[in-house]
Formats: structure tokens, C-alpha cells, sequence
């Protein structure tokens, strides 16, 4: 059974703390137990042996997920509310990138709806993200590409955004030229496929295939879900991992190679 089965189904001794806690605690209504009561009820007969736990990569994939969806609650109200075509392009990320079954799709409302109404900041959120994630580069780079797409869903990115959004690449130490580049696949078409590369065009042929095979291999689908990645976002991740191929194919037969 999924992180995702085991908060559903059932208690789990195990609690995060920070704002991301917060949130997924009041998503999953009383299925967070802390250590303490953990700890207390497994201490009596006939109480708390059945509970179920998370694994670390478990516990990482949670944060994943409730982070992912808290900064995009935050990002879809940075202008002071969340218009219809925001709650469509969130509702499609979920059903056609990450392919959330009902039960997953109502899990990610609610941490989504509860994190809209949290007192807790945008900054907040994507600073105990990176605590986490912090030397994981792949990972903070599929989180960025979250934010970039369903940000970028209606065509463009508001000033707001921006804001939010600038202030995410700071947090996780992301680089300007990275984010320029990132941003270019959503919101222009020139640059796409050596912004997927994260090259630019004057690259050299032996410096676009040393890329190329540098983030074949960061981001290959076996080691991908090593990572402490949700598996529903594996299906994101993998189409991150064909659309470095295809960059590559285009840029080849654009260049001869």
C-alpha cells in the first residue's frame, strides 16, 4: 500500500510538524498520531499494535505531495483569490500529469483548500520543502517545473506569481539562468527545446550531448523513484525524462548531428 493508501485507510504514528504538517494533518482529518501518543498507546495491552507507519522515503513523498499542492494553493491566491481558470488548470495537472485516481484527486483538494485558507506563507512552505530536498537538485527541479506549468497554464504568469515564484528559486537556490529557461517551455516557444536541455543556443555539439546525457541519467526513471518522489508524480517525472529525449532528437536533426 502507497503513502497515499496508508493515510487514507487508516492511523499512522508518525507526525511532520512544521506548516507542512499542519495541512496534511487537517487534510487527512485524525489520522496523524504523534510520537508521544505513539508511543503511549503502544506502552498499553490490546491498544495501538495494528497502527501503521511510514518509511522515511514514505514520509518524504508525503511532504512532496502537501508541499507541492500547499504552494500552488498560495501561488492560485497570490492575487487575492482563485479564479475558475486556476481551480481548471490545477484540477487538470492532477487528472492528465499525475493521473490521481478519485480518491487521490479529493486528497489533493483538500490539502489544496486548507493550505488556501492557511495562515502559513508561500515561503514557509518551500523552506521546509528544501530542508528536506536540499541535496537533491533533480527534485527541486521538478517541483519548480510544478509550479512553472500550472502557473503558465492560462497562457501567462502575473506579476504575483512571479513574485512567488522568484521567491522559490531563492529558497531552494535555483539558479536565475535555470528559471529563465524553465520558464521559456511555458510562456514562449523560441528556446523550448535547449531550454529543456537547460542549454543555450550558441552551445557547442559536445557540450549539448554531454548535457543531454548528464540529465538522461538524473533523471531516468529507475532512479527517479528512488528519490523519495510520490509515485503519483512518477508519471510527471517520466515525461519530463521524453521530453529530454525529444529536445534532443529536435536539436539533433535541426543540427545535422
Amino acid at each position: 500500500m502507497s503513502w497515499l493508501g496508508k493515510m487514507i485507510g487508516g492511523t499512522i504514528g508518525f507526525a511532520i510538524g512544521g506548516p507542512i504538517g499542519a495541512v496534511a494533518g487537517a487534510a487527512f482529518g485524525h489520522t496523524f498520531v504523534d510520537k508521544k501518543e505513539q508511543a503511549y498507546l503502544s506502552s498499553r495491552p490490546g491498544i495501538g499494535q495494528d497502527m501503521e507507519t511510514l518509511s522515511s522515503n514514505e514520509q518524504a513523498q508525503l511532504i512532496f505531495f502537501t508541499a507541492a499542492f500547499s504552494m500552488l494553493a498560495k501561488i492560485s491566491k497570490a492575487d487575492g483569490k482563485v479564479s475558475d481558470m486556476e481551480i481548471t488548470a490545477i484540477e487538470n495537472f492532477m487528472k492528465r500529469d499525475l493521473q490521481l485516481d478519485s480518491a487521490g484527486q479529493e486528497t489533493a483538494k483538500n490539502i489544496f483548500r486548507q493550505a488556501t485558507t492557511s495562515h502559513e506563507s508561500f515561503g514557509a512552505f518551500a523552506t521546509q520543502f528544501y530542508s528536506v530536498f536540499r541535496m537533491q537538485p533533480n527534485i527541486i527541479e521538478l517541483m519548480m517545473d510544478v509550479l512553472l506549468r500550472v502557473s503558465a497554464a492560462d497562457g501567462a504568469i502575473s506579476r504575483e506569481e512571479e513574485v512567488m515564484l522568484l521567491s522559490a528559486t531563492r529558497i531552494f537556490n535555483y539558479s536565475s539562468a535555470d528559471y529563465n529557461r524553465l520558464k521559456s517551455r511555458y510562456v514562449k516557444e523560441s528556446n523550448k527545446y535547449y531550454a529543456v536541455l537547460k542549454c543555450d543556443e550558441n552551445a557547442s555539439n559536445d557540450e549539448i550531448k554531454k548535457q543531454y546525457r548528464k540529465l538522461v541519467t538524473e533523471y531516468h526513471p529507475d532512479k527517479i523513484e528512488a528519490k523519495g518522489l510520490p509515485e503519483e508524480f512518477i508519471n510527471f517525472a517520466n515525461d519530463k525524462f521524453k521530453e529530454i529525449q525529444e529536445a534532443y532528437d529536435a536539436i539533433k536533426k535541426e543540427r545535422g548531428l
